[in-house]
């Protein structure tokens, strides 16, 4: 995309943090693609003030904690956080879906991995993750990034947009003269989108409006 478009502009609602190295073993461990899909969906976590339930929700039978989930290619890798205040801390190893009697084997480790990052030691923020793994601002790596994490950001907007308007992909589809394929598309990250149809199903899809913001 050669221009930044947004449903709505947004500050940073909150930060997210690491405890120790247990995420950064399992990111490292990641091929390119599934790396970037993980950043940019803790980064929609630090910036959207609503956060849908496609990308994080809250495990039933635990006392506050949640499930970040990232979906790449068919394949879902879940990664533990609990909110403190206006921060949310990432604990232990992501992992990729696994059956029930793991989950809570793993849940029960958590717990107490929980109780331990509480004391606020071997913290590490996003920023500083993004920085160290990706490239300081202003870095052709950086910018890339960057770039690629704004069509994603967008497409989460639109579907949560669309999710509190209570309409289904057809019905924004047919509502906006397109298709649910091309909807499904935008909705996960369609890097290349023309100005017109955003305009257009921003408008009559979801009765709002587009701001645009031209940063330097």
């Amino acid at each position: 995309m050669d221009y930044f478009s947004y449903l709505r502009l947004v500050d940073k609602k909150r930060e997210l943090l690491f405890y120790k190295d247990y995420f950064d073993e399992f990111y490292s461990a990641q091929t390119a693609k599934v790396k970037s899909k993980v950043l940019w969906t803790l980064r929609v976590i630090e910036d959207l003030d609503r956060i849908p339930e496609t990308y994080i929700k809250h495990l039933a039978g635990t006392s506050g904690l949640y499930e970040i989930r990232v979906k790449s290619r068919g394949d879902i890798f879940r990664i533990f956080c609990f909110f403190d205040d206006n921060k949310v801390v990432v604990i232990g190893h992501g992992f990729q879906k696994k059956s029930q009697k793991l989950l809570k084997k793993k849940l029960r480790k958590l717990k107490k991995l929980k109780m331990n990052t509480m004391k606020k030691k071997n913290l590490t923020s996003l920023s500083e993750f993004i920085d160290s793994k990706v490239g300081k601002k202003g870095s052709k790596k950086r910018d890339k990034f960057e770039a690629e994490y704004d069509a994603f950001k967008l497409g989460v907007l639109i579907q949560q947009a669309r999710q509190e308007k209570g309409l289904t992909q057809e019905q924004v589809a047919e509502l906006s003269g397109t298709n649910k394929s091309y909807i499904s598309k935008l909705e996960k990250d369609l890097k290349d989108v023309r100005f017109s149809t955003l305009q257009r199903i921003i408008k009559e899809g979801l009765g709002g409006h587009l701001e645009i913001s031209i940063k330097f």
